[in-house]
């Protein structure tokens, strides 16, 4: 399965980027396969796997914040390895030459 996540620490004021390393640094060292760009991070693996980094990304943020706020998508295809690369180079090839 594909997950993507965005973890946002409440009540910490207008700087969160260090609450939300803390939950990247927590993706990271999962050894899953994992994106981080501006807006989500998206992780890769077995549904209890993956669900599991993502409560203690939020738990990591948690140790900081006093609320946080989850938004999550998946997308569950058990017989699928490797999507985060297949889709987009799925994509790419439908795409014209620029």
């Amino acid at each position: 399965m594909i997950v993507a996540f965005s973890v946002t620490p409440l009540g910490v004021g207008e700087g969160v980027a260090e609450p939300v390393a803390r939950a990247v640094k927590v993706v990271r060292d999962s050894g899953l396969p994992n994106r981080t760009d501006a807006m989500f991070t998206t992780l890769e693996g077995e549904w209890d796997e993956v669900m599991d980094v993502v409560k203690r990304a939020v738990e990591a943020v948690a140790e900081v914040a006093p609320r946080v706020s989850l938004v999550l998508k998946a997308d569950v295809r058990p017989s699928v390895d490797d999507a985060m690369t297949s889709k987009l180079e799925s994509l790419e090839r439908h795409l014209p030459p620029s």
